[in-house]
């Protein structure tokens, strides 16, 4: 839904988490004598209308009046209207069941048959199947572009593209884009542009008020934090969020308000929580920058990393996702040392309160650009343990691989 006309965008981003989607109508009743902290949990499909004048009042277009559960109620706006107030310039924030649904959504509700989609090639991997798959059988041709193309872009763009996807960082490789360059040249075309802007949030990276025009993110990730709910979420400007809404409309996605109030509770803290996770993940990686057995950090927070100067002018800040390399180890080595870790738990996402760590390798989804370092590749998601112990823990690791510990 759109957040509200009168919200006051001189409070800072830590106020607005604790603040935002907390309207007096939604918060409590005041027959009852008042408001309470937190947003109710408000469950429905069915509404009940007083008359068919009521049913009729309400407008099949309604999108913060009661009208079907689909259609959302107060604890679904809340949390919506709490991540349009994050990102000045929004008009509104849409929700879906996950990260990839939003992100599915969001191009099918811009594209249309015949047009020329640009896709960042160090994208999300299942936004590039969505995109080779279905998108490719509605008639929407893809291409992929150099991360670091930066104004290159326009050299990319033809008379039938619509719209350029962004990551970035790329949740793989950690390449930062420069986004104002490709923005300003996307308008001067009239191209839309799209971010995927899970690793920043908004509260690290604000993409709108940086010329982009729809913001993504998996909620599942820093926002849930907690690793026990999924949601994805489209925040755009006022000249896409009816084409967005109606197409979310059509596309029947709803999400359940038991996940909205998780997400709610999660993004009190999302300033606190990501502070610590940045400061955890620079201290890892500072410690893994100066062992022998360590061939790459990724990680634009590190001042030798190609993507600093950019992540430096546009970013406030690093959350706690990073990839590095093993030099000269193979795929069993890799194994060994992740099979060795004991706090780091192997799994998929990220974002949550505990450290997670995966083997990834982009050699085998890229095609604009080619992957040629040849050693193996993890990527760490650090949580908010104390960072000796996951140093401790890497510890054994890298004992595993028989250097030294």
């Amino acid at each position: 839904m759109a957040g509200p006309a009168d919200k006051d965008d001189r409070r800072r981003p830590a106020t607005k988490l604790v603040q935002g989607g907390r309207r007096p109508e939604w918060t409590g009743d005041p027959r009852l004598g008042g408001g309470i902290v937190n947003p109710p949990v408000w469950r429905a499909s069915t509404i009940l209308y007083d008359s068919i004048a009521d049913l009729k009042a309400r407008g099949h277009a309604t999108h913060d009046k009661l009208y079907y559960g689909r259609r959302g109620t107060p604890t679904v706006w809340a949390l919506a209207d709490a991540l349009t107030e994050l990102e000045p310039g929004a008009e509104g924030t849409l929700l879906y069941p996950s990260g990839v649904a939003a992100i599915s959504a969001g191009l099918l509700a811009l594209l249309a048959p015949g047009d020329h989609l640009l896709m960042v090639d160090s994208a999300y991997e299942p936004t590039r199947s969505f995109c080779d798959g279905m998108l490719a059988r509605f008639g929407v041709r893809t291409s992929y572009y150099d991360p670091c193309v930066g104004a290159r872009i326009a050299d990319l763009i033809e008379p039938e593209t619509r719209l350029i996807f962004l990551e970035s960082p790329g949740s793989l490789t950690f390449e930062v884009q420069d986004v104002p360059a490709i923005t300003r040249i996307a308008r001067e075309r009239g191209v839309v542009t799209m971010l995927d802007n899970t690793w920043a949030t908004p509260l690290l990276f604000p993409a709108i008020a940086h010329g982009i025009d729809v913001t993504m993110m998996s909620l599942t990730k820093y926002v849930g934090g907690h690793s026990d709910a999924m949601m994805g979420s489209l925040t755009a400007t006022r000249s896409l969020w009816p084409r967005l809404r109606q197409a979310t409309y059509q596309l029947g996605h709803a999400v359940s308000p038991d996940d909205c109030a998780l997400m709610l509770r999660g993004l009190r803290t999302l300033d606190v929580r990501l502070e610590r996770h940045g400061a955890n993940a620079l201290a890892v990686a500072r410690w893994l920058a100066a062992r022998p057995e360590v061939g790459r950090i990724l990680y634009p927070a590190l001042a030798d990393d190609p993507g600093h100067a950019l992540w430096t002018r546009d970013f406030s800040g690093a959350s706690g996702l990073f990839g590095f390399t093993l030099k000269g180890a193979d795929d069993a080595a890799r194994a060994r040392f992740i099979d060795a870790l004991t706090l780091f738990g192997i799994g998929f996402s990220w974002g949550g309160f505990e450290s997670l760590v995966v083997p990834s390798d982009p050699r085998a989804i890229r095609t604009a650009t080619e992957w040629t370092d040849p050693d193996a590749l993890l990527r760490l998601s650090i949580g908010l343990e104390d960072p000796a112990d996951l140093i401790a823990d890497l510890e054994r690791g890298f004992a595993a691989l028989g250097g030294a510990s």
